[in-house]
């Protein structure tokens, strides 16, 4: 929701979180639900402004890439960036959003890295609107708006705690990032918990990624989360919203929210009204601190841009964009997720996948391995590695095949892998055999559980009388006196089989 919008909302709620049952609420009847919706900025990845030629660069000197337009000096006119208008209209196709001609106003403020004191946005007629995107839940949010509008410059605070401006003794501008071409992207307030915003953050920083509009690299700040939160009695009217400004990380988004729906829940049970205003979030002591009472459309006097006619791109123009969109993350989870047998929406699955490393998994089935424990190795192993992993396709498919046919357990698979991944690959069954892994044969299997029945009396004797749980310490029992040879799952079929019925 922006601050010219009217809140509105479709959603409909689903895994309400603790935060939102108040005293004395049943586990089953949450006393309130949570309302949420997120505003993401999201820097364009182009060489420059979005208005002039200045460099679009993270990292450099402060104050060098600047110009006439970037610090508003009289005169200075802006010049449309048609990298980033197609950048923002990838993004927008790949939300499902309509492109429409659009018009840029000017948002007056003054904040002193500002330094027109207005920022040239997009008010009333942005460029892609009512969009959507899925969780990989297959939970719908629904897109507002996702319009181009300028980033302001930085400004660091010295002297002070927390690096905010009260306390501190002195400030310094960087105007590097000021003019650098930003998509705010607001969503309806369809979002119903904290995981939720979580899951949309990281399916949008995914999209991003993929369609190659931005690096979303939130510890670099270009991309930052302004988030939405009200709470309200159910079936009753949307309560009354806080705007939590620039999380930069999933992890602060989620406690944020879980934060401030706890404190308004707190204010209202006492007897308290919830104020609308502009909140800031502190890492420090894990809480939301009010910044200002929050400011509506009237209070920027919006009026269209004199220097820049209305964009309207023609179909021609969106339909070449539109053909240029790579498969979607999405689209990829549900290829893994159909080839491995697993949910689209199941942790390997999606972690794999905003790896980008569901291709890998695919091309280990095509090279003969078992896909399904190539799906779990790399999820579990392959963390550092990246997009391209360094070990060999064929290798790990070697590897799987060694699983499947109980030539090594699960276990000693992992040690193998990482001997592989150590050294960028490997022969799977040279190095089973030189660590002495061999299949454990019937015999030597019964040998093995019998030993571990004696030697542990009571906890066999506790497995026996019903409880499952006895079970695990058995198994590990197992493990550690074969030294990991033994397959686990074949020690436990062995033991359920010696259970009387």
């Amino acid at each position: 929701m922006s601050a010219d919008e009217p809140a509105t909302s479709t959603g409909s709620a689903s895994d309400e979180p603790d935060a939102a049952r108040g005293e004395g609420a049943a586990a089953d009847e949450p006393a309130f639900e949570l309302v949420i919706g997120l505003e993401v900025h999201v820097e364009l990845a182009t060489a420059t402004k979005l208005f002039s030629a200045s460099p679009n660069r993270f990292g450099d000197e402060p104050n060098t890439n600047i110009d006439p337009v970037t610090l508003g000096l009289p005169g200075a006119l802006p010049v449309l960036n048609r990298q980033a208008v197609e950048l923002a209209m990838r993004l927008g196709l790949a939300l499902n959003c309509e492109i429409r001609p659009c018009a840029f106003h000017r948002k007056n403020y003054f904040y002193p890295d500002m330094p027109k004191a207005y920022q040239i946005s997009q008010y009333d007629e942005p460029l892609n609107v009512d969009g959507w995107l899925d969780l990989p839940s297959g939970y719908r949010v629904g897109i507002e708006r996702a319009h181009l509008e300028e980033d302001t410059g930085k400004s660091t605070h010295l002297g002070g705690t927390g690096g905010r401006i009260h306390g501190s003794e002195s400030s310094l501008i960087d105007f590097n990032r000021a003019g650098v071409p930003l998509v705010e992207i607001v969503s309806r307030p369809d979002l119903r918990t904290s995981e939720q915003a979580r899951q949309y953050v990281t399916e949008l920083r995914g999209i991003l990624v993929a369609v190659g509009a931005s690096d979303a690299k939130m510890e670099e700040g270009s991309m930052r989360v302004d988030a939405n939160v009200s709470v309200r009695r159910p079936d009753a009217g949307l309560g009354t919203r806080c705007e939590i400004k620039n999380l930069n990380s999933v992890r602060s988004v989620g406690r944020a929210i879980d934060y401030e729906a706890a404190r308004q829940i707190a204010l209202i049970e006492a007897g308290g009204t919830v104020r609308q205003e502009t909140r800031h979030w502190s890492e420090g002591d894990g809480k939301t601190h009010t910044l200002r009472t929050k400011e509506d459309a009237d209070d920027y006097r919006y009026f269209l841009e004199p220097d820049l006619v209305v964009l309207d791109p023609d179909e021609e123009w969106i339909e070449r964009v539109r053909s240029s969109l790579p498969v979607l993350p999405a689209a990829r989870r549900a290829a893994l997720a159909e080839a491995t047998g697993a949910a689209a929406d199941a942790e390997s699955v999606v972690v794999v996948t905003d790896r980008g490393q569901d291709a890998y998994v695919l091309a280990v089935g095509n090279a003969g391995g078992d896909i399904a424990r190539a799906l779990i190795h790399v999820k579990e192993a392959f963390a550092g590695e990246g997009e391209d992993p360094s070990l060999p396709v064929a290798d790990l498919a070697a590897l799987t095949r060694l699983e499947i046919d109980g030539t090594v357990t699960a276990t000693q698979a992992k040690q193998v892998l990482a001997e592989m991944l150590a050294n960028s690959g490997g022969d799977a069954g040279a190095i089973a055999r030189e660590r002495g892994f061999e299949a454990m044969d019937t015999s030597a299997l019964d040998t093995l559980v019998g030993q571990v029945i004696a030697d542990n009396a009571d906890t066999w004797d506790s497995f026996e009388a019903g409880n499952d749980k006895a079970m695990g310490a058995l198994v590990g029992a197992a493990m550690k006196l074969s030294k990991g040879k033994a397959d686990g799952k074949a020690v436990t079929a062995a033991l359920r089989s010696r259970r009387p019925s």
